[in-house]
């Protein structure tokens, strides 16, 4: 009997200890109640009206597209926006997570918690240009008393805001002795001229340029009168709460884009020279010139 004991006590302790022994990991297949996720996060990156919103897609597209090739973590989908007011009111509400906004919405920006990454463009590209009829004979800027001038918005930077400030510097007060009209886009800016809604409209080259090009039967009628001098050109903004990881891949592709012959095509398409580093201070220049333009012109908020 009490052998019999003994050996059912040893088989217990083999069976237990066979139990310990077994792999803890299970090799095999995974079950489970909740499927797996494989849902990747798309950020929404907005443009501000540099055209109407099917010019935009059509010149930004590519960008997405050929970011969202090499993206890894997550996805980017092109936004574009009626006029600057619906831009505007975007960014205030922290809704996309990539801006490509002016210079005086990136200091807007800041203040709702976006950074800057990037700068788009040759700073010596950024500049007004005003556009009349070849056949208007206007010859110097005072000819313009009297008249209708056509900007995008009363925000754009270079196609409003440092055009007035030429004007005002040109001895014209632009809320008396002209009449402004803020048609929504850069475009329609230079559409008024041609159809002599307006004796002069304001753009800025890349615009400009591309009117030339799908506009060219319009454009051959139009010229431009003056330029303004130059500022620093739009940001590349992220939102606060992006991962890191997103925000640097992002700014490296940027940047990097002009360092091949895919990356120059597309830059071309945006008739954009390049992307540069850039930080939130590097748009410190403008706060100066804005404080001036409002003490001598207008308020920047209010047309």
């Amino acid at each position: 009997m009490q052998r019999h004991v003994v050996l059912v006590a040893a088989l217990l302790l083999f069976l237990s200890l066979l139990g310990c022994e077994s792999d803890p990991q299970n090799t095999g297949p995974q079950y489970g109640s909740n499927p797996v996720s494989t849902e990747i996060s798309v950020y929404r990156f907005a443009v501000h009206p540099l055209h109407n919103p099917a010019k935009l897609i059509e010149s930004y597209q590519p960008l997405i597209d050929y970011l969202n090739a090499n993206l890894k973590g997550g996805q980017l989908k092109l936004e574009a926006s009626r006029n600057y007011a619906d831009f505007e009111k975007k960014y205030q509400a922290r809704e996309p997570a990539f801006l490509l906004p002016n210079p005086w919405q990136s200091l807007q920006a800041i203040q709702s918690g976006y950074r800057v990454i990037a700068m788009a463009g040759d700073p010596l590209d950024f500049k007004g240009v005003f556009i009349i009829r070849k056949d208007s004979g206007i010859t110097r800027p005072a000819d313009l008393k009297g008249q209708t001038v056509s900007y995008p918005s009363p925000t754009a930077l270079a196609a409003c805001i440092m055009p007035q400030y030429f004007l005002y510097e040109h001895g014209i007060d632009i809320n008396r002795e002209i009449t402004n009209t803020y048609v929504g886009s850069q475009e329609s800016a230079i559409d008024n001229v041609y159809l002599k809604k307006s004796v002069a409209g304001v753009t800025w080259p890349p615009p400009w340029r591309a009117y030339q090009k799908s506009h060219p039967v319009e454009a051959a009628a139009l010229k431009v009168a003056w330029e303004t001098g130059p500022l620093i050109n739009n940001s590349v903004m992220v939102r606060d709460d992006i991962p890191a990881a997103i925000q640097a891949q992002v700014q490296t592709m940027l940047i990097r884009l002009n360092e091949t012959e895919e990356g120059r095509a597309i830059l071309s398409g945006m008739e954009t020279a390049l992307f540069t580093p850039a930080v939130d201070q590097d748009y410190d220049v403008v706060r100066p010139f804005i404080a001036r333009f409002e003490r001598n012109v207008r308020k920047v908020e209010t047309p």
